[in-house]
């Protein structure tokens, strides 16, 4: 196994770090305060290439590994998570959607906008009653002469307010249960689409959570992804991979809250010297730099397999369910290590706790990546290369 990054990936994690030290630092509290999308911000990110990392040079985008993404996710998150879930969403779900699934037409058309950031992408999955369980679908798509016709409505959609292009997962033929579901990409400004008031959220506010609503809305038969039914296999699919970009946001808000509590326990003084060299503080940031490096290693490993083709359904579970646990417990170490500063706001790690709570329930809570790894286990699926082709075989 090589641990060492090659020159090309060590570049993109310091362009992304300077990136997120320079220019999302200012201003990303007030942004938080006021729940003001980062516009220029996102521009920023997408001429930096940051918008398609994956996404082929043919299609606009920087045709990066998924290794390069993750290192980019992670510097951004530990300075604006609200950033880098608007470019994960992006990135995971929407780009690598329709580059691994769509027809050549759908590619030519939406990748070349979506890549360079004119265009940003919304996954609508999640419904009112259907969250994790996400094959009762209540939207729905009736099959016409040239067309689907769209009802229904989505719930919590991050880039719901800003987004140009859907991909949503709606019911089609009920009496198949999830084998009925199809997916569908649908372009913002069709009629009968509505966007909800932005959510109030605990954390990530700047970035756009709303509900989006389906009232008639015509989506044209060369819109839909993949063979007909084949729409909760695209979902879970995709998913798989958005742990990983979800996993390396954990990552990175725990990496943050790390970084500023170091620098802080070498500045404040106490009983003469400073907070860093009482054993009771040292032994807190010896506890989180242990931790925050066993995610760190399960990360790179979920994108290190998913770069190589081989099954990473697990490893990207494990990843997502242990970098998000890792950043609850690390943000809130951060905050009782600053103490009566940590509690507000001008010292950024109040809301890194705020932002890591977030990451244990979206793109599948840490119940549901319990379930998957379980599921494999029970199967005979959990594939562990390191030790040989299947850790436990068939009975």
């Amino acid at each position: 196994m090589v641990f060492q990054l090659t020159e090309e990936q060590l570049a993109v994690k310091e362009a992304a770090r300077e990136f997120a030290q320079n220019e999302l630092k200012t201003g990303v509290i007030d942004r938080d305060r006021h729940m003001t999308y980062p516009t220029e911000q996102v521009r920023m990110m997408g001429e930096l290439g940051f918008m398609g990392m994956m996404v082929s040079p043919e299609y606009g985008g920087s045709g990066m590994d998924t290794l390069s993404y993750v290192l980019a996710m992670e510097e951004i998150s530990k300075v604006d998570s609200s950033c880098s879930v608007i470019m994960s969403v992006n990135n995971s779900l929407v780009c690598w959607g329709i580059e691994t699934f769509g027809t050549e037409e759908q590619k030519e058309k939406y990748l070349p906008r979506l890549a360079t950031g004119e265009w940003i992408g919304a996954f609508c999955l999640s419904e009112p009653e259907a969250g994790s369980d996400a094959t009762s679908q209540r939207t729905t798509a009736v099959e016409m002469d040239d067309h689907y016709l769209l009802n229904g409505t989505k719930n919590w959609i991050t880039n719901g307010g800003t987004s140009r292009l859907h991909l949503v997962i709606a019911q089609t033929h009920p009496e198949k249960g999830h084998r009925g579901i199809n997916a569908f990409i649908v372009e913002t400004d069709s009629p009968g689409v509505t966007v909800g008031a932005k959510e109030d959220k605990l954390g990530i506010r700047a970035s756009d959570t709303h509900t989006i609503m389906y009232n008639d809305v015509k989506v044209p038969k060369e819109n839909r992804i993949g063979d007909d039914g084949f729409g909760f296999k695209f979902a879970m699919k995709t998913l798989s991979g958005g742990r990983i970009g979800i996993a390396s946001q954990a990552l990175g808000i725990a990496g943050g809250a790390y970084e500023l509590a170091v620098a802080y326990s070498k500045e404040r003084e106490a009983f003469g010297k400073p907070i860093s060299q009482h054993q009771a503080i040292a032994f807190k940031l010896a506890s989180m730099a242990t931790e925050i490096e066993a995610a760190r290693l399960m990360v790179y490993r979920s994108a290190w397999l998913k770069d190589r083709g081989m099954d990473y359904n697990s490893a990207s579970a494990m990843a997502k369910l242990f970098a998000s646990e890792v950043a609850m417990r690390q943000t809130v170490e951060a905050v009782q290590i600053h103490g009566g500063y940590g509690f507000v706001k001008e010292y950024h790690v109040e809301r890194l706790m705020r932002d890591a709570k977030i990451t244990q329930i979206y793109e599948g809570t840490s119940e549901i990546q319990r379930i998957v790894i379980s599921r494999n286990i029970l199967e005979g699926q959990l594939y562990l290369p390191i030790y040989g082709d299947f850790a436990v075989e068939q009975a």
